[in-house]
């Protein structure tokens, strides 16, 4: 029988994933547009459409779009550059430790694979402390 981990992820595991992490605060948790923060900073949220993500056959914007931080630009490449995956960047996330994912898009990673985005992405804005903590309880230590 499959890991029903392994299905494919949805809007719903996000929300789920990101408030799964310890010491996470929920900005607008009503709104169509919740920010997931650690310590005060943002590691998941939801935006408005903007006009720097849009179709490129429409030019209509993307009503969707979820942005996870990430460590580095190492990692933001790896990422937007791997073409197996639905993450993607915009000339105004230029420079910032981001990528970005429509939600209708998420069903093309598992929830094993979003998991370890948001994992990623509270790491990469967690204190030292908090981060240290968490690996700690992950290992077994």
């Amino acid at each position: 029988m499959p890991d029903p981990a392994d299905r494919p992820a949805c809007v719903d595991d996000v929300h789920e994933l990101a408030l799964a992490m310890p010491h996470v605060t929920v900005h607008d948790p009503e709104a169509d547009n919740p920010v997931y923060q650690v310590g005060g900073k943002s590691f998941v949220f939801f935006r408005n459409p903007r006009p720097d993500a849009v179709d490129p056959e429409t030019g209509e914007r993307y009503p969707d779009v979820i942005v996870f931080w990430v460590e580095s630009d190492a990692d933001k490449q790896a990422l937007v550059q791997d073409e197996t995956t639905p993450f993607f960047t915009t000339p105004h996330f230029n420079g910032h430790p981001s990528v970005l994912i429509r939600a209708s898009r998420l069903g093309r990673i598992s929830r094993t694979e979003l998991a370890e985005v948001v994992q990623d992405a509270w790491l990469s804005r967690a204190s030292q402390r908090r981060r240290e903590t968490w690996l700690r309880s992950r290992s077994g230590q």
